[in-house]
């Protein structure tokens, strides 16, 4: 797992044997899912899991810092409930997601040329300023969380995708604190 962490970085691989290197891109959109804790129960309503905090622990270190630094969303999805006939909750169709995503999409290439992830720092702090005292704010936020300075800016990154996708021109607090739910806080807070 860990030397996905140079390609996740900088889209690409370097592959060096004797006098020679050769680049091959390598930009991928990784979707990974862990269990919570070794029996997979952690936090069910069910209290089936019975792990220890020590291998909850070990189980979760396996993935080092580095590279969940590099990953930009993390969720926790709960077990569903196996009523067959459970109400979905209405919502946008796909198609309407779909299009929203289109959109979103369409306003990072005609603002920067590329999209929000493949932003380098110059283009972060060019195009995810914030206003007002919302900087410090997610300074302070990222302080508390223990977030490294790469997800700061990873976290600026997703905050400026979710306001390309209410159609803003700037990001809001609200965007902001939807982008850092979704990093893991590093002091276990």
């Amino acid at each position: 797992m860990e030397v996905l962490r140079e390609p996740l970085e900088s889209g690409q691989i370097v592959i060096a044997r004797a006098r020679d290197k050769v680049r091959f891109p390598a930009r991928f959109q990784l979707v990974a899912a862990m269990n919570p804790c070794p029996c997979g129960h952690l936090g069910d309503p069910s209290g089936r899991c019975r792990c220890s905090t020590e291998q909850i622990q070990r189980y979760r270190g396996k993935l080092s810092g580095p590279l969940l630094d590099r990953i930009d969303l993390h969720l926790s999805v709960p077990r569903e409930t196996t009523r067959l006939h459970a109400n979905a909750e209405p919502g946008p169709s796909s198609a309407e997601l779909a299009a929203q995503v289109v959109q979103a999409r369409q306003q990072q290439l005609a603002r920067q040329g590329c999209a929000n992830a493949h932003l380098d720092l110059n283009g972060v702090q060019q195009h995810c300023s914030l206003q007002g005292e919302d900087r410090q704010w997610l300074e302070n936020a990222c302080e508390r969380l223990g977030l490294s300075l790469r997800a700061a800016h990873r976290v600026l990154k997703v905050a400026r995708t979710l306001a390309d996708l209410d159609s803003a021109a700037h990001i809001s607090r609200s965007h902001l604190g939807e982008a850092l739910q979704y990093r893991p806080s590093s002091n276990g807070a």
